[in-house]
């Protein structure tokens, strides 16, 4: 069994990066930035002006926001300036109500909002908010993590306080490290990770409410869908986990716990797990275990990946729950290794042009190719490392997805965003 002080560390590390949020990360990272802006400027500000990084600009422009009927993020600058409460993080939006969107609306129509990137270098995940009443203004910064500040000063210090726990630096993973936290922990100490299927499966009940985004999760469940799948397993995965995106991406007013700041990474890792679970009687032991691998994959494969990359996440969150469903289909760490490199042989290169609706479609595909890279590995069929960039060892094998996804599709990452922009 791993030592008590490495699993507080990871432990640690599990609930810095799986948190509840409401909506899209991106802009409620945005509105979140406005709303401590404001509360340092002390007052309604009359301009606000937003310097942003080109991820978290291409990842906020199509998508949603909770409550408001409305897509992008001129709704969730306003509303963080008007109602936004920093101290509630990524549901910095949870006190909206019918007259606040409504002056929302109406601070949008008086063109008090500037929204720009930020020009020079930056860390792909910055937000820069600066807000001025009459002589008096107001900046705050975000950087590196989806709720991490760097400016002002004292928010820097308090989280950097509050983050450094036991250790001051984040502990490196790999996968037998995961593995075996996973797999050894004393129950107790990871029960918590059950709050997950909570939040997430719920969301994909709520969804079946509405119809929210393109409706992918309940077009799986009806009638002429199942002439095709089947009403199978499969078929139940694919449809509870594009349902819960579905909402989040469509705008519904539901909490998801996200992973490595991504709401769809979360629904990913957890959904799959849960669903696949509960058809195939696993214990609820098991269950707490597969679904502590399948984050804790996603949390490892996102160290050396980056929070936001031109990789779409749902390729890192379906690692996690492929490797999640392989434990739960009896299989030990190898098959789990083989899982994980089935699924890079498979997805590699699938880009991200933005949270947006279609985000469901993706999901699917994700999901699908989760499945069947645990099927795959249960019977002991692995792509080898004579086959593109799959290699022996396990942990080379990630690193050479997030080698590509980090470093050599940034040419595809600028090419994406000059379509979007190209488009307004």
């Amino acid at each position: 069994m791993i030592d008590k002080e490495t699993r507080n560390r990871i432990i640690s590390l599990i609930h810095q990066e799986v948190v509840p949020a409401i909506g899209c990360t991106e802009p409620m990272s945005v509105a979140l930035c406005t709303a401590k802006a404001t509360e340092q400027l002390g007052c309604r500000p009359d301009h606000i002006e937003a310097k942003l990084s080109a991820n978290i600009l291409k990842n906020a422009m199509g998508v949603g926001i909770p409550g408001t009927g409305m897509i992008g993020l001129p709704i969730a600058i306003a509303l963080g300036a008007l109602i936004g409460k920093s101290a509630y993080q990524l549901e910095v939006l949870k006190d909206l109500t019918p007259e606040a969107l409504e002056e929302g609306k109406q601070y949008i129509a008086e063109n008090r909002i500037d929204i720009g990137l930020k020009d020079g270098s930056c860390d792909k995940l910055y937000v820069e908010i600066t807000v001025t009443a009459g002589e008096k203004s107001s900046r705050a910064i975000i950087s590196g993590g989806h709720t991490t500040f760097i400016e002002p000063a004292s928010q820097r210090m308090d989280t950097q306080t509050k983050e450094s726990g036991q250790e001051d630096d984040e502990i490196a993973l790999n996968m037998r490290l995961v593995y075996d936290f996973a797999t050894t922990t004393p129950i107790d100490e990871i029960r918590f990770i059950e709050e997950t299927r909570t939040y997430n499966m719920n969301a994909a009940r709520e969804a079946l409410k509405g119809n929210y985004g393109h409706n992918l999760g309940k077009t799986i469940d009806r009638p002429m869908a199942k002439g095709i799948f089947g009403n199978s397993i499969f078929c139940h995965i694919i449809s509870r986990t594009a349902s819960a995106c579905d909402a989040r991406m469509g705008g519904a007013m539901i909490p998801v716990m996200s992973n490595s700041g991504s709401g769809n990474q979360g629904i990913c890792a957890t959904n799959p797990v849960c669903v696949y679970a509960k058809e195939n009687e696993n214990t609820e032991e098991e269950l707490i275990r597969a679904l502590m691998l399948s984050h804790l994959t996603a949390i490892y494969i996102k160290q050396s990946l980056g929070k936001l990359s031109a990789l779409c996440g749902c390729v890192v969150a379906s690692i996690g729950s492929s490797v999640g469903i392989t434990y739960l289909m009896g299989g030990d760490y190898e098959r789990v290794c083989y899982a994980v490199k089935n699924m890079i042989a498979n997805l590699t290169g699938m880009i991200c042009d933005g949270a947006k609706p279609a985000c469901s479609l993706k999901i699917t595909s994700s999901v699908s190719t989760a499945v069947l890279s645990a099927l795959l590995s249960i019977e002991g069929k692995c792509v080898s490392s004579e086959e593109g960039i799959v290699d022996d060892c396990v942990d080379q094998s990630i690193h050479n997805l997030t080698a590509i996804g980090a470093d050599g599709m940034g040419i595809t990452d600028e090419m994406v965003l000059n379509i979007m922009t190209r488009k307004k």
